[in-house]
């Protein structure tokens, strides 16, 4: 893979399908693909010393005694997708799955210190139908705007 971003339907797509194509070929444990926050925040992978995963301060206010937002990811491995999802966007999900009659719900889990569920999909397909399960799984699930940019940063 030569790039790892894009901001169009049709850009996400292909670069989706790559990824996928590029996670099966290296045999790799899983894929990763991330959205870009809103604003200009940019904090992909590894927080740095004092702030928390979501790129805000160890308290989780981001500094400023706001909170902060944790971009949406979804993860690829082998045939399953792993999420984590809101009581809405699992609502959402469920809805999404209707269009995709071959993948299904595996496990969901709730732990009571998190806020939401992770959702686990078994997914058999060919990796442009994988594709447009993630960029429509992002537009729909996660509520994203028609041009958001989203960015694998694991393959």
């Amino acid at each position: 893979m030569t790039r790892f971003d894009a901001d169009t339907a049709a850009d996400r797509r292909k670069l989706f399908a790559d990824a996928v194509t590029a996670h099966r070929e290296r045999g790799s444990a899983f894929l990763t693909v991330e959205v870009e926050p809103p604003g200009d925040d940019l904090q992909f992978g590894a927080p740095a010393d004092g702030e928390d995963e979501a790129g805000g301060d160890a308290d989780g206010d981001g500094g400023d005694g706001e909170a902060t937002e944790t971009p949406p990811w979804i993860q690829f491995a082998e045939r399953t997708f792993n999420l984590d999802c809101t009581d809405a966007e699992l609502e959402r999900l469920h809805a999404l799955l209707d269009d995709y009659p071959e993948f299904r719900i595996d496990g969901r889990e709730s732990p009571e210190e998190a806020e939401g569920t992770n959702v686990r999909i078994s997914a058999r397909s060919d990796a442009n139908r994988l594709a447009g399960f993630i960029d429509r799984a992002f537009a729909e699930v996660y509520d994203r705007p028609d041009d958001y940019r989203a960015w694998v940063v694991e393959v």
